[in-house]
């Protein structure tokens, strides 16, 4: 039997705590059904034996302080509250060394969403892959820039190091553990049961990319705010060098280093974030949005739209895109492109 702990965090998310008690306790059940025996034993540890979650709405008692787990195969770490993450890690600071520590005894870990930050913060995943939210990942890579994340995955599985993408793939992840620890046709059944897409393995679809101006190089945003204004125009990148007047080689290193993309990646997002906009708006034909973003060869616009997003154009539109039967409201203010 595997015993399963999940820590419960100071000030965590209770929507990514109880998927993990339930999943492992309704494993349980159906093989109970089946004539068979559980395969799961499921606690709760904290650092207090009562834990305040989502900013006070909630207060958890837990089975034992997690100091005190000294047996676990597995911890997982939900998610923590999306205040300023470093603050969120700071508050569950005294869970760290206890994190690594059972790790050490060779108990295996797995991050929810945003409780990477608290993972990555014990060092473990220092020179590894991660997932998270991907409304964090600039945070996230600014506060350990020796993690790398896994941009778009839903799951990484670092040898006894889990981590999930943001929100609700925390429950293809923890899908996955209970088909690592048990059998592919129980995890089937766990999906089918909470109506979940089992083999979903990008949360691209999902994603708006921001612009990635959280930065001080003011030249580099001018760059940025051009590109962002002329996307269907042809950009080239000796062009936006000459608009802050400094050498090619140089330009491209600044700019890789203040936006975590190459300008090339930074046109394509900007260009596919406005196609997806399009998509959703309005009933458009692929051409007229390839068209309209600066694209001109069809193939070469679905293959970078597929890469960005994991689906095709028409698939996109198709999954997002309604008649609008009342007034519209447009919600992309403060991203790259509205």
């Amino acid at each position: 039997m595997k015993k399963v702990c999940v820590y419960v965090p100071a000030n965590g998310i209770i929507e990514s705590i109880t998927p993990a008690v339930r999943i492992f306790q309704t494993a349980n059940d159906f093989l109970a059904s089946n004539g068979l025996p559980p395969k799961f034993k499921v606690e709760l540890a904290g650092l207090k034996k009562n834990a305040s979650l989502s900013n006070g709405l909630y207060t958890i008692s837990t089975d034992h302080l997690l100091k005190d787990v000294t047996d676990a195969d597995l911890l997982i770490i939900p998610a923590l509250m999306d205040q300023p993450m470093q603050q969120a890690v700071e508050l569950n600071k005294p869970a760290l060394p206890l994190i690594t520590a059972m790790h050490a005894r060779g108990t295996e870990v797995a991050s929810l969403c945003l409780g990477a930050f608290l993972l990555a913060a014990t060092g473990l995943l220092d020179g590894r892959k991660c997932s998270t939210h991907w409304a964090y990942y600039n945070e996230f890579m600014h506060l350990y820039p020796n993690t790398e994340v896994a941009d778009g995955s839903v799951i990484t599985d670092e040898a006894g190091l889990y981590s999930s993408g943001g929100a609700n793939s925390i429950w293809n992840l923890l899908l996955y553990l209970v088909e690592k620890f048990t059998y592919r046709e129980l995890a089937v059944l766990l999906a089918k049961f909470f109506a979940i897409d089992i083999d979903r393995n990008s949360q691209n679809a999902f994603s708006i990319f921001k612009g990635q101006k959280d930065h001080n190089d003011e030249a580099i945003i001018k760059t940025q705010e051009y590109i962002e204004q002329n996307i269907s125009e042809r950009i080239s990148i000796d062009q936006l060098a000459s608009m802050i007047a400094v050498g090619r080689r140089s330009f491209e290193r600044r700019f890789k280093q203040a936006t975590n993309n190459t300008v090339l990646e930074y046109i394509q997002r900007v260009r596919i974030e406005a196609a997806k906009r399009k998509f959703e708006s309005k009933r458009l034909n692929i051409n007229e949005v390839m068209y309209d973003v600066g694209y001109t060869d069809t193939k070469a616009f679905r293959d970078v739209f597929k890469k960005v997003t994991g689906l095709t154009p028409i698939e996109y539109r198709n999954k997002y895109y309604k008649p609008n039967l009342g007034v519209g409201i447009s919600f992309a203010q403060g991203y790259a492109v509205s």
